[in-house]
């Protein structure tokens, strides 16, 4: 173990208890704790502890990226994280590439492949990581690949005053049996139905109109169970009470009603912890954003005109994240899209761990929205658990497969169908545990998309399989026979296939499952996102 932290700025170093600090382990089973007993106060510099394990050429390793978008998948031991500081200065400053992801905390380092709270080797020596520990501090695994060893790092920059205790690590590395081991650290539990509806977001984007979502809603299947508008009806990202009078001149409680008429669930998108720098609301309360040391508000990313996070301590701004939700809740909404929701880890203070500030924040939603369930988006999968219902578990689906060339250079947490699939299919070792899996929207269309017919069909059913939510932002009313049936087809699978199981084999995802009675394989190729038979 080895341990940095500072007194009165003077760095201090260590691997057992000192004059200024207690360290008590305990180990049961397969399960570590650490607890630190500050002596003086102490600012927690780094903390890590380090495992051997050779890995061997064809291991596959599980990497958890950090928020909802972060690619997430089985990595070779060939293989590597993209590392967007190898992108251009300059472009990385002005669109704010770094703050989507964990880069302005985490190095990257070639050769080592590190992921949050969650990790696996899959191979001649599998092992199991999972931490209990993510409302205190992440748990950052790092493999490293040249060294041999496994390094986890606890992400707790935090001050102790005298006689404070604080736990670093909570984890469990378990060897042997991979699958009984994930089934036993992730216990199916929640009994919440799986969802199927409608989003305006993958067709129109923010160009969303009154007519627009009135026509989509007249033309909802009868199977649909939820209803919900996404980003493009307030005045600015931000200005949640103020909502485009040009585009929604009546406002959208009326709107809300003739949802609620049809018989299914409203719903609605906000970020609630963010504001743009367009709205009214940057312009009016810079006090309620938070700020750096050198008074500046934090850019969380190039989004709109560029967005930035509030700070949640701020009494009035916190108010007003609670008036903006309860609004839209007595308006009649009962689900929640919440997007952006990763801001908040921009936030730092003295007092506490980027954990539990995203704690802080997740429960002030949980506890605002009572009685509606609420489905996070880019937002950090461990605090998640046991908040939201559901989860986004990818990046947004793109319309062509792997978005257009020059992104692939940028941020993991970029627009990208190619890399959705995979984190969907790798992801579903969270579902019904952790929470409900989003894999984000299908789309069966031909109109304003490039995706393959094959692409859209291998699309809808990894969503069926692996997801929990199945929305589409197609209007049903455009489609024709042969476009119904491929729904109705997603729709038992995605009720009704069992026993699902995949495995990696190069570029190749072999995957099985039961279906009336029948065992189905499949191949997906994740380099073309086809079924190699369909």
């Amino acid at each position: 173990m080895k341990l940095a932290y500072t007194i009165k700025g003077v760095l201090f170093q260590t691997e057992k208890s000192d004059d200024a600090v207690e360290i008590n382990v305990a180990t049961k089973q397969n399960r570590t704790t650490v607890i630190l007993k500050a002596k003086k106060e102490i600012k927690i510099e780094s903390i890590e502890l380090t495992e051997p394990y050779a890995y061997n050429p064809n291991d596959l390793v599980f990497v958890n990226g950090y928020q909802s978008w972060t690619d997430t998948k089985e990595f070779t031991v060939k293989e590597n994280l993209k590392n967007i500081y190898k992108v251009p200065k300059f472009l990385v400053n002005k669109f704010a590439f770094d703050k989507y992801g964990d880069a302005p905390f985490k190095k990257y380092r070639k050769g080592v492949l590190h992921g949050f709270d969650y990790s696996y080797i899959r191979g001649e020596k599998p092992v199991f990581i999972g931490s209990y520990n993510s409302r205190n501090a992440y748990l950052i695994i790092n493999h490293e690949l040249k060294k041999n060893q496994i390094t986890l790092e606890a992400d707790c920059k935090i001050t102790l005053t005298q006689g404070d205790e604080f736990t670093v690590f909570d984890y469990a590395m378990v060897y042997g049996d991979l699958d009984k081991t994930i089934e036993a650290f992730f216990p199916k539990k929640m009994e919440d139905k799986n969802i199927f509806g409608y989003t305006s977001w993958y067709n129109h984007y923010q160009n969303i109109t009154e007519d627009i979502i009135l026509d989509n809603l007249k033309n909802i299947d009868p199977r649909f169970d939820l209803f919900q508008i996404d980003d493009g009806y307030e005045q600015f990202v931000g200005d949640w009470l103020k909502v485009d009078k040009v585009k929604f001149p009546n406002g959208l409680e009326g709107i809300c009603k003739q949802i609620l008429d049809k018989n299914v669930t409203a719903g609605i998108w906000l970020a609630p912890f963010v504001a743009e720098e367009k709205s009214d609301l940057y312009k009016e309360h810079p006090d309620w954003l938070y700020k750096d040391k050198e008074g500046n508000p934090i850019k969380c990313g190039s989004n709109w005109s560029g967005f930035y996070v509030l700070d949640i301590y701020n009494e009035n701004a916190k108010a007003y994240i609670v008036e903006c939700l309860t609004h839209y809740k007595e308006m009649g909404f009962r689900f929640f899209k919440l997007d952006f929701l990763y801001s908040v880890g921009m936030i730092e203070r003295e007092d506490k761990t980027r954990a539990q500030i995203t704690e802080d924040a997740y429960q002030l939603i949980v506890d605002t929205l009572t009685d509606c369930k609420v489905l996070g988006c880019g937002a950090i999968p461990s605090n998640s658990a046991g908040k939201f219902t559901y989860l986004r578990i990818g990046p947004d689906v793109s319309l062509i497969f792997d978005d257009v060339w020059f992104m692939r250079f940028f941020h993991r947490e970029r627009i990208s169908t190619k890399v959705t699939l995979q984190n969907t299919i790798y992801r579903s070792i969270f579902a019904r545990s952790l929470f409900l899996n989003d894999p984000d929207v299908f789309l069966l269309r031909d109109n304003n998309i490039s995706l393959s017919k094959e692409q859209k069909e291998a699309l809808a059913t990894i969503n069926a399989l692996f997801g929990n939510v199945l929305m589409t932002s197609d209007n049903p009313g455009d489609y024709d026979e042969e476009r119904k049936e491929v729904l109705t087809k997603i729709l038992h699978i995605n009720q009704d296939a069992k026993n699902k199981k995949y495995s990696r084999n190069g570029d190749l995802i072999n995957i099985s499952y039961e279906l009336d009675g029948k065992v189905i394989n499949k191949v997906y190729d994740t380099q073309r996102g086809v079924f190699n038979e369909w």
